[in-house]
């Protein structure tokens, strides 16, 4: 049997594609992803608890935004399959995907695996994930639990001052650390930065640990030349040190930019005919949940032409 359209991934992107290639009756052969990179099916939204920028919704929680694009997915006729795609063989057309030793071949992929947000993987981390410790201040700054807080933010790049002027309108004072005694960042980065009465600047410090009890407390640092540790009160931390595309199954088929996200043109379309890309794999600027959910509607209508045009589909 081959497919018409696979798609692979989970997330936003991923399910806004299902929707739309269903119901242009593309019948598509969905492999949801589990705990690839780290995350759970469901995308970087099950990471975070309450999401108030997705429109429809004043308020929600990630996870339960995910399962209703899920079931939404399944009532419109899609197929999902709850394994992660283990390579995929895109030289010929048909392609091929092959996920737990079987090979499923399908005339049109589209590729909507996200990207994985870096962490400094320090101890206590993993237990305060939707607690105090968030990777996207533009998702989670606004909630009450950091509204005029002290809060960290961890980077020296423009993400780092991004995340750090963003957060300054809902904390009460925002920390950038920086590991070494220069930044990164471009100047007007900078500047923007320092003319910010609420961010204090602290370089040359390092995160070794978080303690908590319930919610976040403190940070253990160190000073990166005196080798000196200290204690930090905070009520929130923020990483900003970048994000890694979910690619590496692609096996170099796919052309990459420099930092590995997808390269696509002309809508969703990548270097291989009948491949497409949706979401945080290709989007190294907006990561949003909106944004993905715009390009997976893209690709799955991007694919529905191509298969028009290929006379696979009235």
């Amino acid at each position: 049997m081959i497919h018409k359209l696979i798609i692979i991934g989970s997330g936003p992107a991923w399910h806004s594609a299902a929707i739309y290639a269903s119901r242009a009756n593309l019948e598509p052969l969905m492999f949801e992803w589990f705990l690839a990179g780290g995350i759970a099916a469901g995308g970087q939204l099950t990471t975070t608890t309450e999401v108030e920028n997705y429109p429809g919704f004043e308020h929600i929680d990630g996870t339960e935004l995910m399962t209703k694009m899920r079931d939404q997915s399944i009532k419109n006729g899609t197929t999902i399959v709850t394994k992660t795609v283990d390579s995929v063989d895109l030289s010929s057309s048909p392609f091929k995907v092959v996920v737990s030793w079987e090979t499923h071949l399908t005339h049109s992929l589209i590729i909507a695996t996200g990207a994985s947000a870096k962490r400094m993987r320090v101890p206590g981390e993993d237990k305060l994930r939707q607690r105090g410790i968030s990777a996207c201040a533009v998702c989670d700054g606004a909630l009450p639990i950091y509204r005029g807080k002290h809060l960290v933010v961890i980077g020296g790049w423009d993400s780092a001052c991004e995340e750090a002027s963003f957060l300054s309108k809902f904390g009460k004072k925002i920390s950038l650390l920086v590991r070494s005694d220069k930044m990164r960042a471009s100047k007007v980065m900078q500047d923007r930065v320092f003319a910010n009465p609420k961010i204090q600047v602290v370089r040359n410090t390092e995160l070794i640990e978080v303690l908590w009890e319930t919610h976040l407390e403190k940070l253990v640092v160190k000073n990166s030349v005196t080798q000196e540790q200290s204690e930090m009160e905070v009520q929130g931390l923020f990483y900003a040190i970048g994000h890694q595309p979910n690619t590496a199954f692609l096996g170099g088929q796919i052309d990459l930019d420099e930092i590995g996200y997808i390269k696509t043109h002309s809508g969703t379309k990548t270097n291989i005919d009948g491949v497409f890309a949706a979401g945080d794999v290709q989007d190294r600027i907006y990561r949003q949940a909106i944004t993905s959910a715009g390009t997976g509607c893209m690709a799955a209508l991007d694919a529905e032409r191509r298969l028009s045009h290929q006379w696979l589909i009235d």
